[in-house]
């Protein structure tokens, strides 16, 4: 994580309260106060165009199918190689609980 993200104690903060939410419906709750509902949107884009990545899809694919931006696709492809490893373990998670 860069380092002024790892400086940022309210940053922590935050990620600590959302690893003690139990549940979806909790969840739901929490990101809908916390979130505008383009910000909610702009998340799961980003999240269905990491599953669709691993997918092997092509760029324009998914730009076609998600709406996002091709800009946004590669982005998010170069996070999914090369950043923190949080997609890939979250898409793990949800393919499990299917």
């Amino acid at each position: 994580m860069e380092q002024t993200l790892e400086q940022n104690q309210r940053l922590w903060d935050l990620f600590e309260v959302i690893s003690l939410l139990h549940t979806r419906d909790e969840a739901a709750r929490f990101f809908r106060d916390l979130c505008t509902p383009g910000e909610l949107e702009a998340m799961a884009e980003r999240l269905e165009v990491a599953r669709l990545l691993q997918e092997g899809l092509s760029y324009r694919r998914i730009s076609e199918v998600t709406g996002a931006s091709t800009t946004t696709v590669t982005r998010i492809a170069h996070w999914c190689k090369h950043g923190e490893g949080g997609y890939k373990v979250m898409l793990q998670r949800h393919e499990e609980k299917e």
